[in-house]
């Protein structure tokens, strides 16, 4: 380094592949050097001697970085501060997710983030007469991910076309499937589901740009397609490993939505799956079910967390047509009745004490708690909801019927709100 002055730039000149580029950044800083795009997926890296760290290691093995060092470098705070200046960051070791001493910088165009270098401080401490350079080579760096970025686009937009025909039913020859993904240079997933994730507003580029980035940075899920359609993020999903159940999906959605909130404070983003399938033909019933799942957490807000899965759905796949039925033969619950005019007229809250009682499973213990009321202060209610309503709290017939007949109740009040 002490051979460049001040208005030499290293990087100057007609590097063909971003392999001879990271190679000439590894020579100038005598270090490890590594180049990833905005999504921590690895596009290039120097040669290094025995002395490196794990983080490297594993990076290099799975072409990405690990999704515990990722998750510990939004923890620690430094990929936020990374992500905010066009200056190196030097970063110290995280002995707990094998990560040695470096420096980083982000390779931006604008106020975008298009990826990273990352200078692996093993044998020698990198001065800060150094950093100079470092944003020579993020320059250099950034012109040949434009370059790359341009040939993407075209490909994008003929996968995302691709996907749209998929989800709409409109390519159903699982020849043609195969074929169009062979086109694309992709593997037909043996194994799928579809994923919605709805937002409550349309989805700006900013907000494109962090979803992309979640997506990208998982582990737990493959994602062969993905595309945005307003407020909504469509995924085809696919086993990471073998392992692929929908208690994997309800995981993945779940965290997909915490760290929206916690990285980048978006908030209220409601997410549902379809079925996992083996046919492709099947991307548009799953895509249908992702949306169905969605309408019911809609109409159900306090169980958004618990409806996630359609398969999983149970009673809540039939209580439109049950709500039908119902309205055609003015039929009304008289136990409900009884209960809603006590209520009215004493200031209670037995139906609402039905109701958690039934959510519960009966569980004396927890209604209470949810309640929070003592456990004889349930006991009592329950005796008098008994006696008002005319119900038979141990018959599981008559129980199955108040629990379908409440959740009627509530989308009754949601149509008339």
């Amino acid at each position: 380094m002490d051979l460049y002055s001040k208005n030499d730039n290293p990087f100057k000149g007609n590097f063909k592949t971003l392999e001879s580029l990271v190679d000439r950044i590894s020579e100038v800083f005598h270090c490890p050097v590594t180049i990833e795009d905005a999504n921590h997926r690895l596009l290039a890296y120097s040669q290094h001697n025995e002395e490196t760290d794990q983080a490297r290691i594993q990076t290099i093995i799975g072409r990405r970085v690990p999704e515990k060092v990722i998750n510990s470098l939004w923890k620690n705070h430094i990929l936020p501060k990374i992500n905010r200046t066009d200056e190196p960051v030097r970063i110290a070791q995280i002995k707990e997710v094998g990560l040695g001493d470096r420096i980083a910088i982000a390779i931006r165009k604008n106020n975008e983030v298009l990826g990273y270098i990352w200078a692996l401080e093993v044998e020698r401490k990198l001065s800060d007469q150094s950093f100079p350079l470092f944003k020579q080579a993020a320059q250099a760096v950034k012109n040949h991910l434009l370059q790359l970025q341009g040939l993407q686009k075209e490909s994008d937009e003929g996968i995302n076309e691709f996907f749209w025909k998929l989800l709409t039913g409109n390519i159903r020859s699982k020849k043609e499937i195969r074929e169009k993904f062979a086109e694309f240079q992709l593997l037909p997933p043996a194994i799928f589901s579809v994923v919605v994730f709805q937002f409550q507003e349309e989805i700006s580029k900013e907000n494109q740009q962090q979803i992309f980035y979640l997506l990208s940075t998982t582990q737990q899920l493959k994602i062969i397609f993905r595309v945005f359609d307003e407020k909504e993020v469509i995924l085809l999903t696919a086993p990471n490993e073998d392992k692929y159940t929908e208690r994997d999906l309800k995981a993945f959605i779940t965290e997909f939505i915490a760290h929206m909130c916690k990285r980048f404070s978006i908030n209220s983003i409601n997410g549902g799956c379809g079925t996992i399938s083996q046919d492709y033909t099947d991307i548009e019933r799953s895509y249908q079910e992702a949306l169905f799942v969605l309408q019911c957490q809609k109409k159900f807000p306090d169980l958004a967390a618990q409806l996630i899965n359609y398969q999983e759905l149970g009673i809540y796949r039939y209580l439109d047509l049950i709500f039908e039925k119902n309205r055609l033969e003015h039929y009304e619950n008289l136990s409900l009745k009884r209960l809603k005019q006590y209520d009215l007229k004493h200031h209670t809250q037995l139906l609402h004490t039905l109701e958690t009682y039934l959510i519960f499973d009966s569980n004396m213990n927890e209604a209470a708690k949810a309640l929070h009321i003592h456990l004889n202060t349930l006991s009592y209610r329950l005796k008098r909801i008994a006696e008002i309503g005319a119900i038979n709290l141990r018959d599981p017939h008559q129980k199955v019927a108040l629990f379908i007949d409440l959740k009627l109740e509530r989308l009754q009040e949601k149509e008339h709100l």
